[in-house]
C-alpha cells in the first residue's frame, strides 16, 4: 500500500497535533481535541491511499480512470461519455484508461457545485486531459466538487502513458468523466462500481 505525496501534510499535521494534545494536555478538552485530530489524520491516511492495481491485458480494452460509481452513460458529438462519482471513501487517484500520448492538459477554472448536479461536469473547476492513440483520442476530465477544491495533474503534453498509469489526483469527493473515440463499446451501466486501472468500462470494436 502506498500513499499520495500530496496528502502528507493532511496526514501528519493533525496526527502530530493530536498526539501532542493528548500527551501534554492536562484537561479533558485537550484529550478530546487530541482524539479528534488523530481520527482526522487517520481518515486522511485512508483517503490518500494508493493501492496496487492489477492491470488487465488486452490492446482494445478501455479501463476505468477512477474508483467510484457510474452515475451516467451518455453520448456527446457521437462519442460515448461515462461519468463516475467519487465519494470521500473512494481512492481519489486517477489512472490512464489506455496507453498513448498526452496531447494536452487544460485547466478550466469554475464553480464547486455538488458532483451529483447535472451541470457540474460543465461548470465546475476541472482538468481536461486528452490522450492520443493510434485508434483515436480519449478525454479524461478531473472535476472538482463541493468538497473537492483542487484537481492535480501529474502529466503534461507530450508525455507517454501506459494503460493504468497514475495521471492525477482530486482532493476530497469529486467526479471523473471519460470520453471514448467513435466505435468503442461501453461495458458498464449506471450504478456499477468501478475500480481505477482494473475495471473494463469499454472496448474498441
Amino acid at each position: 500500500m502506498f500513499f499520495a505525496k500530496e496528502g502528507w501534510s493532511f496526514i501528519f499535521i493533525p496526527l502530530v497535533l493530536g498526539i501532542l494534545s493528548i500527551v501534554l494536555g492536562r484537561t479533558l478538552v485537550f484529550q478530546i481535541a487530541g482524539s479528534v485530530l488523530i481520527l482526522l489524520g487517520l481518515f486522511c491516511l485512508f483517503f490518500f491511499r494508493d493501492p496496487v492495481r492489477h492491470i488487465p491485458h488486452g490492446e482494445n480494452l478501455i479501463l476505468s480512470p477512477c474508483d467510484g460509481t457510474v452515475m451516467e452513460v451518455t453520448e456527446e458529438d457521437n462519442r460515448k461519455v461515462i461519468r463516475v462519482f467519487l465519494s470521500v471513501f473512494n481512492v481519489h487517484l486517477q489512472r490512464s484508461p489506455v496507453a498513448g500520448t498526452i496531447k494536452s492538459v487544460e485547466y478550466r477554472p469554475g464553480k464547486f457545485l455538488p458532483a451529483m448536479k447535472p451541470e457540474a461536469h460543465s461548470v465546475n473547476e476541472q482538468n481536461v486531459i486528452t490522450i492520443s492513440t493510434p485508434k483515436g483520442e480519449y478525454i479524461v476530465k478531473q472535476i472538482a466538487g463541493i468538497l473537492a477544491r483542487r484537481v492535480v495533474s501529474w502529466v503534461k503534453a507530450g508525455d507517454k502513458v501506459e494503460k493504468g498509469q497514475r495521471i492525477g489526483l482530486i482532493k476530497f469527493g469529486s467526479q471523473v468523466d471519460v470520453t471514448f473515440p467513435q466505435g468503442a463499446q461501453v461495458k458498464v451501466s449506471v450504478g456499477d462500481t468501478v475500480t481505477a486501472g482494473e475495471t473494463v468500462i469499454g472496448e474498441l470494436q
